[in-house]
């Protein structure tokens, strides 16, 4: 096998696991006061209108790692309307993709009155993405691979994710499907093997409930996401605490984050013995909300014996509320009451 048939078949094998991340992908992000990025029905649910902007890159050490930016509007519009909108670029080695997603969502009040908390939101986004593949530079001038093609192919196509919210006083929970539509990309135009499944469906599953400490300024928020890929059968689930503590007007909040896969991955490190292990990392995190500001740092590392780099993943969120309505929720509620 010369080194051209070899890339190509490396690009075989990394092709399934490059595009089970469809989309936005989902790492800690809604921990930093950003749930609208993962859940549409979150678009326009807090009592304030919210720009959140994130940077997120891996493995500092690593030559075109994994990098995500993301830019997300949200806010109300009327009684029980909200709109919402995203934009994103995501990078891994070759392979990239920028998004546009437009939101609506409509929110249902059993309230008795509008600061007692209890609200099922809806969520529908549409989006339109690019997927790219650079294949430049891989092939020999000198003994050109018709299989390689040296240029950048691309791919736009359009997909749909729905969603549910509940929040109910201190409670909330969140279900989204994302990538509804059965979708294929033709990013590899020519006659390479590589081929995907149209199901890029992924569910997600939040739910969580604030405690409050006595009379003091501190509360405790536990919570737990669950989600799974349809066609490739890879689920994780999330347990998270978060901290919270009140000043007059500011909260600082942190806390820590751990994820697992629900399934093992087989790897060979002397070529004779097989053995597993699942995905695993711990992520701690820290941020401020300072009157109509935002920011928070997360840091995510691998607990895996058998890793590509020992460098974490390292991400940051800024963020700003605007236009608050008059009234708050007569709750513990952060994520849909803003503080100033």
């Amino acid at each position: 096998m010369n080194l051209k048939t070899f890339y190509v078949v490396v690009l075989v094998l990394v092709s399934p696991f490059v595009f089970s991340q469809e989309g936005i992908p989902v790492y800690s992000d809604y921990l930093s006061d950003n749930l609208y990025l993962i859940h549409p029905a979150m678009a326009g649910a807090s009592n304030a209108n919210k720009i959140r902007l994130t940077a997120r890159k891996q493995w500092f050490d690593v030559n075109n790692a994994p990098n995500l930016q993301t830019l997300n509007i949200n806010f109300r519009t009327g009684e029980k309307s909200g709109l919402g909108g995203i934009v994103y670029r995501d990078e891994n080695g070759r392979f990239s993709q920028t998004g546009l997603y437009v939101t609506y969502a409509y929110h249902l009040l059993f309230s008795r009155d509008r600061t007692d908390l209890n609200m099922l939101s809806f969520g529908l986004s549409a989006g339109l993405i690019q997927s790219n593949v650079d294949l430049r530079g891989l092939d020999d001038p000198f003994d050109p691979d018709p299989v390689i093609l040296d240029r950048v192919q691309k791919d736009v196509y359009y997909n749909v994710d729905v969603g549910l919210s509940y929040n109910y006083l201190e409670w909330y929970a969140h279900i989204t499907v994302k990538n509804i539509l059965p979708t294929v990309r033709d990013i590899f135009d020519n006659d390479t093997p590589i081929r995907e499944s149209n199901n890029q469906r992924r569910y997600i599953f939040s739910l969580g409930y604030l405690f409050g400490i006595g009379a003091t300024p501190w509360s405790l928020e536990p919570s737990i996401m669950y989600q799974a890929t349809d066609e490739t059968q890879e689920s994780t689930i999330d347990a998270n605490l978060k901290v919270y503590r009140d000043f007059s007007t500011s909260t600082l909040w942190g806390g820590i984050s751990y994820r697992r896969s629900l399934d093992g991955a087989e790897f060979s490190q002397d070529g004779t013995s097989v053995e597993s292990q699942q995905l695993q990392y711990i992520t701690p995190f820290l941020g401020i909300n300072y009157k109509k500001w935002m920011a928070g740092y997360t840091y995510s590392y691998q607990l895996n014996s058998v890793v590509l780099s020992n460098g974490g993943f390292h991400q940051i969120t800024l963020g700003y509320d605007f236009g608050k309505r008059k009234e708050r929720w007569d709750c513990n509620c952060p994520a849909v009451n803003s503080k100033n």
